[in-house]
């Protein structure tokens, strides 16, 4: 019979593999839009909004990528807690924590100064 543990590492490395397709998607999507706005900026059309858009929808896609990442640093730990690995999971996750809250800040402030239609 397999051990439990094997079984967490093999959950926390497949969450961590999506955090990073997650975030490697967020960054494809958000390319393809930054070209498109770029050549109709080009073109003399306004791409201001698009531009916002593209900060806001790559912000989402880090955001969700990051906790996916930090799920899997906290399983990896669960099963190994050494107060090393404790100390290193407890900076992994501030560090994060910090980028997370400054993105969501960032995000929230561009939503709200947004004005809303007449």
């Amino acid at each position: 019979m397999n051990d439990p543990t094997e079984y967490l590492h093999h959950a926390s490395f497949g969450i961590g593999i999506l955090g990073v397709l997650v975030i490697v998607f967020g960054v494809a999507c958000g390319l393809v839009r930054f070209v498109r706005a770029e050549f109709r900026a080009a073109r003399g059309v306004n791409a201001d909004e698009e531009r916002k858009h593209l900060r806001h929808l790559l912000g989402y896609y880090l955001l969700l990528g990051l906790e996916f990442l930090i799920a899997a640093d906290i399983i990896d730990t669960l099963m190994k807690p050494s107060v090393q690995d404790l100390i290193v999971l407890g900076a992994i996750v501030l560090i994060r924590t910090v980028i997370s809250y400054s993105l969501n800040a960032e995000l929230k402030s561009e939503h709200e100064s947004k004005p809303t239609p007449p």
